[in-house]
């Protein structure tokens, strides 16, 4: 008998059974949402998650971005000097530790976050859950991720 989309198999073995399949595809999902408002503004998402960060909290290593981010240096590299060239952050040398590099949004950059103000309640609006839902949602998946970072090590 051939296996129905949607039906659990017992053996853990069918798509719908699979938490990081639905999270996976989730994110396919939210790229296809998200594309069209961040081409409106120039970014691609992970450079606009790196615009939040730094919106949040300006001035930040790479080393602290790349904490916040969940990247590696050699991931966001690339991705700030493309936001150097494009006039958003400046990087520059700590004066405590040489070593060190500081991020640090330029005037053009804190003004997209204006322009970027319309792309989280389109997001939430797409979605179509309650903000005390998503908030639930959230914190059970920013858990699972913290478990299995744990379990890494």
């Amino acid at each position: 008998m051939a296996e129905q989309p949607g039906q659990k198999t017992g053996d853990g073995l069918a798509l719908d059974e699979f938490l990081c399949f639905s999270i996976y595809s989730a994110g396919h999902a939210f790229n296809q949402v998200y594309r069209p408002l961040l081409d409106e503004i120039g970014l691609t998402y992970p450079q606009y998650l790196l615009m939040v960060a730094l919106w949040s909290k300006d001035e930040q290593t790479v080393k602290a971005l790349g904490q916040a981010l969940y990247l590696e240096s050699n991931t966001l590299t690339p991705m700030l000097k493309r936001l150097e060239g494009l006039g958003y952050v400046a990087r520059t040398r700590d004066p405590e530790d040489e070593r060190q590099l500081r991020v640090c949004l330029t005037d053009q950059g804190r003004a997209l976050r204006a322009r970027a103000a319309a792309i989280p309640p389109c997001i939430l609006e797409a979605m179509d859950i309650s903000r005390d839902d998503l908030d639930r949602i959230q914190a059970g998946i920013s858990t699972i991720r913290d478990h299995l970072l744990a379990h890494e090590h």
